[in-house]
């Protein structure tokens, strides 16, 4: 069975900066349909501003001629429009009331839908557009009668796809998309999630960046997709040149942008998620309580679906974590900054200059121990007030308490070593434990018992409990409960395991160096544990959590576009299937997505009750910030949706 992009709330959209010459309808139209044929995937495109004619004809658009002919040619790719199953959105002069207006025509399988006249007409430098055109609040009608049919007419106009009513397209020719109140801010509020512009924006040093800025933060304004067409170098270079720089943005992201300066037409294309800009508005109040006066005309269009596969839009097998390298510097650097400010902010409040943490030899602990090591520099305390406990168990190794206690050494905090051995097996006794039985008594009862001591210890020094657990494990619940669940500030709750290692990593490169940073290398290489059962017989960890609960990558990828987007199980399935194709089979990723839905909802009363701990990112799941979820809620309902989609898929 084929899945359609819409299925998943998706639309693709195409952007054409044809080849054309100045006046030559003839020659323009032929680009345009050639350009859009080459792309037979794609059912909607968005073209230039005066594409038709091009924008630079000057007073060449007084002549009756080129305009009949304009109109002429609107009509030829309507038909052409007709056999293709296509929507086009063209720029095109058309005179109405004895005036001339720069217009979009809306164009769909077969017919013009209506004519988007443009509002704001800029006449200063270069531009002299009023010598030209009116403005669409200088017309005399609401419809125009062409060939004997009644067209929409104004700005005031919205289309909504017919197959997918979500994805409803508001027009606004180039200069309406760069004043101070544009038109899309009021087409986003009555409910418009594509926002089409139409340009022809000249060339000039500094100018590239200043567009893509303008499109991404007209696409974050409006929580929408910006889509913009740019006419090409085939304008006049009299006095200007055009480069054909188009993009497509999505809530502050671009998602394609063609080459510039080249002659030859280009295209670009891009699945939009108006599922994502839906879920992104529904839970912003701002948006919601936004008001509009500005009453709009809604005209229904045909739009046929495509194929999925390839999906033309970036989904990054680790949303947490930037592909590039030297973003992804920067984002460790900011986050690692957050966590060192919110634990220094802790405490200066509580006036305390000792710490008591955990450290195990592991990712997580690792972590937290340098945030305080780097919040005990910013506030000028000595870094032997920082009490760090390993506490040795049934299923350490060798390596790790090495790892853990030289680093220590290193950073110049206070070690102890403390082994729960006899603790534990006493506790074994009390409870009447066959000490045998590698069970959850026997891993939970060694948890407790390191936080037990933390805590104590804690008191007898009179310093801050530092928790170390990760915003992954919060999500599964791959914590004990009172045990290292607990503690007086967690620092990493706010980061997810996939991004856990490349801070590390980082500080290793940036924070640290020499013998410290060989460590922090060697317990990113460290496979992740808690070490809680006994260690090979070659003394290598034998306990491997994802092994248990399933690879962090795909659980991040899980939460992410389960929290942050709130896409439904098959839909995420779907995105995991593109983007880890050859990686994990249809099967495993199904398996590992029904535990993450399994583990979410199981264990929310672990996180109902969280130590303070400081946002890093879009994901967070402290119960006084950004998730509150009953600790009771049913699953059954996220499970039966996968269970579906297993059905339909073992019909085809």
């Amino acid at each position: 069975m084929e899945t359609r992009l819409s299925d998943h709330g998706l639309v693709r959209i195409g952007v054409v900066s044809p080849e054309h010459r100045v006046a030559d309808i003839a020659f323009n139209c032929e680009k345009i349909r050639q350009a859009v044929s080459a792309n037979g995937d794609c059912r909607l495109f968005l073209l230039p501003e005066l594409c038709v004619t091009a924008y630079s004809c000057g007073d060449l658009f007084f002549q009756s001629l080129l305009i009949e002919q304009a109109q002429q040619a609107l009509f030829e790719l309507a038909e052409f429009s007709a056999d293709k199953e296509l929507t086009l959105v063209v720029g095109a002069p058309v005179a109405q009331g004895g005036r001339l207006f720069n217009c979009a025509a809306f164009i769909s399988c077969g017919r013009i839908l209506g004519l988007v006249p443009k509002t704001f007409l800029p006449n200063t430098q270069e531009f002299y557009e009023e010598r030209w055109f009116s403005s669409a609040g200088d017309r005399t009608a609401d419809f125009l009668e062409w060939r004997g049919e009644t067209i929409p007419f104004g700005p005031d106009l919205l289309f909504r796809a017919e197959e997918l009513p979500d994805c409803v397209i508001g027009i606004e020719i180039c200069e309406d998309g760069w004043v101070a109140s544009p038109p899309s801010g009021q087409m986003a509020v009555n409910g418009a999630t594509v926002l089409l512009n139409l340009s022809a924006s000249p060339e000039l040093l500094g100018k590239e960046a200043y567009r893509r800025n303008l499109v991404q933060a007209n696409s974050a304004r409006c929580l929408a997709a910006y889509v913009y067409a740019s006419a090409g170098p085939g304008e006049s270079s009299t006095d200007l040149v055009f480069s054909g720089h188009s993009l497509i943005a999505e809530n502050g992201a671009v998602l394609a942008e063609t080459e510039r300066f080249q002659f030859e037409s280009q295209t670009i294309m891009a699945d939009v998620d108006i599922e994502r800009l839906v879920n992104e508005r529904v839970k912003n109040n701002s948006f919601g309580a936004s008001r509009s006066d500005a009453g709009y005309r809604f005209i229904g269009f045909s739009l046929p679906d495509t194929g999925a596969v390839p999906l033309l839009r970036p989904v990054p097998a680790t949303p947490f974590v930037p592909v590039a390298a030297e973003e992804r510097a920067e984002r460790c650097h900011e986050i690692f900054e957050i966590q060192t400010t919110g634990l220094a902010k802790r405490l200066r409040h509580v006036n305390c200059s000792r710490v008591v943490i955990g450290i195990s030899g592991g990712l997580d602990s690792t972590l937290a121990l340098l945030v305080t090591v780097k919040a005990f520099d910013k506030l000028g305390y000595d870094r032997s007030g920082i009490e760090a406990i390993t506490m040795p168990g049934f299923g350490t190794t060798g390596r790790t308490r090495t790892n853990a206690e030289r680093l220590a050494e290193l950073l110049g905090v206070t070690l102890r070593v403390i082994s729960i051995d006899a603790a534990v097996r006493q506790h074994f006794v009390d409870l009447g434990h066959d000490e045998t039985v590698h069970d959850i008594i026997y891993e939970n009862a060694q948890a407790r018992e390191r936080t037990q001591l933390l805590m104590n210890i804690s008191n007898q020094v009179g310093g801050l409990l530092i928790g170390t657990g990760d915003l992954s494990e919060l999500a599964l619940g791959w914590c004990t409960y009172n045990g290292d669940h607990m503690s007086m500030y967690g620092v990493n709750g706010g980061v997810p395991k996939t991004l856990v290692q490349y801070l590390v990593c980082w500080c290793a490169e940036a924070e640290f160096a020499g013998e410290t940073a060989d460590i922090l290398i060697d317990v990113c290489e460290t496979p992740v544990s808690p070490e809680l059962l006994p260690p090979h017989e070659n003394g290598e960890i034998k306990q491997r959590t994802e092994d248990k609960v399933g690879p962090y990558l795909l659980h991040d990828f899980f939460l992410y576009h389960c929290v942050r987007l709130q896409y439904r199980p098959a839909k995420i399935l779907f995105l995991a299937q593109q983007v880890f194709a050859g990686q994990f089979s249809d099967a495993e990723l199904r398996r590992w997505l029904q535990t993450f839905y399994r583990r979410f909802f199981a264990q929310q009363f672990k996180r109902s009750c969280l130590p303070d701990g400081p946002k890093v990112g879009s994901v967070v799941l402290s119960p006084r910030g950004d998730w509150r979820m009953p600790s009771d809620a049913c699953v059954a309902l996220w499970l039966k949706d996968l269970e579906q989609l297993e059905a339909t898929s073992g019909e085809c």
